[in-house]
């Protein structure tokens, strides 16, 4: 879908959920219920399933602690395929479903500003979570141009800062994935490192990823590659597909963001060359200490701002073979025995972690 199309539906839908929010009233006793209940509903709308990190952490570490913190709270979870359209009408029937409160990580960050404004409207406060949203009433992410510059810097240490490199960065849509590219540019702009090629993935996808690389070795010789700034760790597989179909058993450094398991047992094998470690558990916990809190009406505790929004901003980690058992290990994100499977047996044990 083009930016004028897009942006088309994203304003008809707005319509059609103030419209909606219209029909429901406002809260009235102003106890930031929806629709004027004494509902403890929070809704938790996440983006998309081709990241791994939302259904097997996010998710349930949101609702665990919402249950921890709250045995009256209901968690109504919500994902949007990757789909604007889709979760303007998810939030739609959540605001009109009496939700309490709207965590919300947007598909398209632009569109969200209507969910945003259309839920204050009804008095349902709305944090943004791991993406910036406009206007929201709270924002929890992590540093993310700091996350930028640490891959890009990564790259440019395993490299030597000098040679040739593809770019594959995230989606437009996503302002985190602007932001990542800004601070990987201020790192490698200010190497040697020449960029090839590069490409801003539509939707995160691996696929795209792997055929983006394919197209550009039918130009180059993989061989001659120094190395390849991935944004996520998804993108990361994609590209490492790419370089061995093309013959390529030696990889050259390959970034990564988001800790996924896959992504660390390539570390651990050499394939990849790092990942960014997001404590997913802080941010998704603390997402949920905030949600509860504006459901009981209790103060949220000590923000910093952030274009002008309350929030909370999480530092990043880096992830290499010299520290997966530091990190993520250590931290219980994975056990030893999650990556240590009979195929990276011998990688392990090389990398310390048998």
């Amino acid at each position: 879908m083009n930016k004028f199309a897009r942006t088309a539906v994203g304003a008809a839908s707005v319509v059609v959920l103030a419209a909606a929010l219209g029909a429901c009233g406002g809260d009235d006793d102003g106890d930031g219920g929806g629709g004027g209940s004494d509902s403890k509903t929070i809704a938790l709308l996440l983006p998309e399933t081709k990241t791994t990190r939302y259904e097997a952490f996010d998710k349930p570490l949101f609702e665990a602690k919402v249950q921890e913190l709250c045995d009256d709270c209901e968690v109504k979870y919500l994902n949007a395929d990757q789909d604007a359209s889709k979760q303007q009408q998810q939030a739609e029937s959540a605001i009109t479903d009496g939700a309490a409160v709207l965590v919300l990580d947007p598909v398209d960050s632009e569109a969200a500003v209507g969910i945003v404004k259309s839920a204050q409207s009804s008095e349902v406060p709305v944090i943004a979570y791991d993406r910036f949203i406009e206007g929201a009433d709270y924002y929890m992410s992590f540093d993310n141009e700091r996350v930028g510059e640490l891959q890009g810097q990564a790259l440019v240490d395993a490299t030597g800062g000098t040679g040739d490199i593809l770019m594959l960065n995230g989606a437009p849509t996503d302002p985190n994935a602007a932001q990542f590219k800004k601070g990987a540019h201020a790192a490698i702009d200010a190497s040697g490192l020449n960029i090839v090629a590069e490409f801003d993935n539509p939707d995160w996808s691996p696929d795209n990823a792997q055929k983006f690389v394919s197209s550009q070795l039918n130009n180059i010789d993989a061989a001659s590659l120094a190395g390849v700034y991935a944004a996520n760790d998804g993108q990361a597989g994609g590209v490492i597909a790419a370089l061995r179909a093309d013959g390529l058993t030696k990889f050259p450094p390959v970034t990564g963001q988001d800790a996924e398991l896959a992504a660390i047992q390539r570390i651990v094998a050499g394939d990849q060359y790092m990942t960014i470690y997001k404590s997913i558990k802080t941010e998704a916990e603390k997402a949920a200490e905030v949600a509860v809190a504006l459901v009981n009406g209790d103060d949220v505790g000590e923000t910093t701002d952030f274009q002008g929004v309350k929030s909370f901003i999480f530092d990043p980690v880096v992830v290499t073979k010299d520290n997966v058992k530091d990190t993520v290990v250590a931290d219980g994100f994975y056990t030893v025995e999650d990556i240590c499977t009979p195929e990276y047996a011998d990688a392990c044990s090389a990398a310390g972690l048998s």
